[in-house]
């Protein structure tokens, strides 16, 4: 019997005034955008920030008993990136990084890492600390947007990838705080979730796929060859960097390139859910939304 899909979490429908009512009160102290590739995640939150900064500027949010003048403390929204590729100079077809959706929303953590480095969580938790704090002591709303599960779980679940423990056992209690919190970290996010069916999924992936290749991703991956970045590098970036290295190396052909990237792709779009799944069946709480 063909195995049947997994089932696709129950969506819910949130109140925004409410949301923004509890990072007033502090109940909430960072939004997260989650979900799989093709979801619609950056876009889905970049709205949400965009609505931030409109409310902001007609003085209150629709459903939020705090009008603006007795919360003077906001002052926008910004957008911290949770994608372990498009920290990458360069990398900007192959990783879809589309700054251009961003609008007039500032971003972090995108194009800090030169091509063919090996940046990695414990990095990306030094440097999401830092944007963190910059973020609030602004008096901005930060958001993290991404679907790299380490980098999420880097942030929502404080794991010292230092020691490589459980905050429990290798961290102190910070003065004032509970134990297993990493000095710097915020201990409320609200987490939200894009939910799409994978029929749905497969075919942006596809259609998507077929864009980046038009608009000249093999030429931005030939360019990183031609400037020297080691091809064993541009490989075990995965998906597009390794299937496109692959083809330009002539160990496959443009439609062997083309057929097993989608299918990577979809595979790895599959695994992201697994992930997120995971996250909820270790008490992370994650409210999904059909965007």
């Amino acid at each position: 019997m063909k195995p049947q899909p997994a089932q696709l979490p129950k969506p819910e429908t949130l109140d925004y005034g409410d949301i923004i009512t509890r990072y007033i009160k502090g109940e909430i102290d960072l939004i997260v955008v989650l979900g799989p590739t093709a979801s619609g995640k950056t876009r889905y939150a970049v709205a949400l920030a965009n609505e931030i900064c409109a409310c902001r500027d007609l003085g209150l949010f629709e459903g939020c008993p705090y009008p603006m003048t007795d919360a003077p403390s906001i002052q926008g929204a910004e957008i911290i990136s949770a994608d372990s590729r498009q920290v990458y100079r360069g990398m900007d077809i192959g990783t879809g990084k589309d700054i251009s959706e961003y609008g007039e929303i500032p971003y972090h953590l995108i194009d800090i890492a030169e091509p063919g480095s090996q940046y990695n969580v414990y990095e990306f938790q030094r440097d999401f600390i830092k944007a963190y704090k910059d973020i609030r002591s602004r008096n901005c709303v930060p958001f993290l947007c991404g679907g790299t599960g380490l980098y999420l779980n880097a942030v929502v679940s404080g794991y010292d990838f230092r020691s490589r423990k459980p905050l429990s056992e290798s961290r102190p209690v910070m003065e004032g705080g509970d134990a297993g919190i990493i000095e710097g970290l915020p201990r409320n996010p609200f987490i939200i979730g894009t939910l799409v069916t994978r029929e749905v999924r497969n075919d942006r992936i596809d259609r998507r796929l077929d864009a980046r290749l038009e608009e000249g991703m093999v030429g931005e991956i030939r360019g990183f060859l031609a400037k020297g970045v080691p091809a064993e590098a541009l490989i075990s970036y995965g998906l597009e960097y390794k299937f496109v290295t692959l083809y330009l190396l002539g160990r496959l052909s443009y439609e062997q390139m083309r057929e097993q990237l989608a299918i990577a792709i979809h595979q790895f779009a599959k695994r992201q859910m697994t992930w997120f799944r995971g996250m909820e069946r270790s008490g992370v709480r994650i409210h999904w939304v059909e965007v």
